[in-house]
């Protein structure tokens, strides 16, 4: 069903723009690495899972950019999962759906169901405010990476602002 440019979630995918966005703003890493302070292990294009579950740890061996873009695949399928699963109903435009994929994959699906993140704006129908709240996800370990000047997790903070500049262009 359509509104506008807006069709429902289970009908899209990440777009091939989306992916390669995506994959940039992860980097790409051999051996495994834990990118921000009090976060979990990473590997290729910020996979935390193999496919068949079992996490990342830092022994891991290195892995090549062709293995990192399997396992980004792979885990651009979970992201679509939860965000069909969880946004019943709910209709986006391509541009909004590459932007929550992205925060999926940033953040997991777990944080993407609390209160407050943009998924409780998208169920209340309430776009702006859905784009709004991915400026509350700026904290590292309890550090507010949006603070002028820190170079503990300004990525984290830039990240952030692109996003919500992307997804307010798409109201």
């Amino acid at each position: 069903m359509r509104l506008g440019n807006k069709i429902a979630v289970g009908l899209l995918s990440l777009s091939a723009a989306g992916f390669a966005s995506w994959q940039a703003s992860e980097g790409f890493t051999s051996s495994p690495v834990i990118p921000t302070k009090g976060d979990v292990p990473t590997i290729g294009h910020g996979s935390t899972r193999y496919e068949d579950g079992t996490p990342v740890r830092m022994t891991d061996p290195p892995i090549t950019r062709q293995r990192a873009a399997e396992l980004a695949r792979n885990l651009g399928s979970d992201q679509h999962r939860c965000l069909v699963r969880t946004l019943p109903g709910v209709e986006l435009s391509q541009a909004e759906y590459d932007e929550y994929h992205d925060f999926v994959g940033q953040y997991g699906c777990g944080n993407w169901q609390k209160p407050k993140s943009p998924r409780t704006w998208l169920l209340l129908g309430d776009y702006k405010a859905a784009c709004n709240a991915l400026l509350n996800w700026r904290y590292v370990d309890g550090f507010d990476c949006s603070t002028p000047g820190n170079k503990t997790c300004r990525g984290v903070w830039t990240r952030q602002l692109e996003r919500h500049a992307k997804c307010m262009a798409a109201q």
